[in-house]
């Protein structure tokens, strides 16, 4: 009973002295530079340039990056706005002011590609390094991503199949439904309308029903 008096106060008073307290003291901060880095502000002066700006013009042959990202001319590869796409019918998949996803690629978006072929190649191009990953190069969902998660002797862990693009219902699904599950996602599949133009976006659901075609046997259209 004795010890356990003092034990009790002991305990008393390393509860009250955990308490919440307002203090005027500044906060320790075992890394100050952290918070007080070695940097200019925007506009500021700086002695270290002959022109005493902080705010640098971009180096000579910078490429500009426009809202919405940039539209490739297909013939070339050289970059440009992707203007002419940004009109609901086109961004939404869908057209005539319908709610309904549009059956087939729009045309004006496949004439201003020149044509189909050079969407097409236009498409693998961005499917290779957007899509293939975690779908595959054939579009079967057993990208790179995939087949390490399951490893050579078992899972390591626990990470969802990837769609197999040549399933009967992807490949029955309107090609505005595909266009919009590229924008926006599905499931754990993140959404590329950051990543990717919106023309880039029709190129790949080109190349995507160009690898559903190679797989149909006897030449049968989906």
């Amino acid at each position: 009973m004795s010890r356990a008096i003092p034990i009790a106060a002991a305990l008393a008073v390393f509860v009250v002295g955990c308490r919440g307290e307002v203090s005027a003291d500044p906060p320790i901060t075992p890394l100050r530079n952290m918070h007080f880095q070695q940097r200019y502000n925007s506009q500021a002066r700086s002695p270290f340039f002959a022109d005493h700006r902080t705010m640098r013009n971009p180096p000579e042959g910078t490429v500009a990056r426009f809202p919405g990202g940039a539209n490739v001319q297909y013939a070339n590869f050289t970059v440009g706005r992707d203007d002419g796409f940004d009109d609901d019918a086109v961004t939404l998949g869908h057209e005539n002011d319908s709610p309904a996803y549009v059956m087939t690629i729009p045309d004006r978006v496949t004439q201003a590609a020149g044509g189909l072929d050079a969407m097409v190649r236009r498409g693998q191009q961005r499917y290779g390094i957007y899509c293939t990953p975690c779908h595959g190069g054939v579009g079967d969902g057993r990208g790179l991503v995939y087949l390490r998660s399951i490893g050579p002797d078992g899972p390591r862990y626990q990470y969802p199949q990837p769609a197999n693009l040549h399933d009967d219902r992807v490949r029955h699904i309107p090609d505005g439904q595909l266009y919009a599950t590229i924008s926006n996602g599905v499931r754990n599949m993140p959404g590329y309308s950051a990543q990717i133009p919106v023309s880039d976006r029709w190129a790949i659901v080109s190349y995507v029903r160009a690898l559903q075609l190679s797989q149909i046997n006897n030449g049968a259209t989906p």
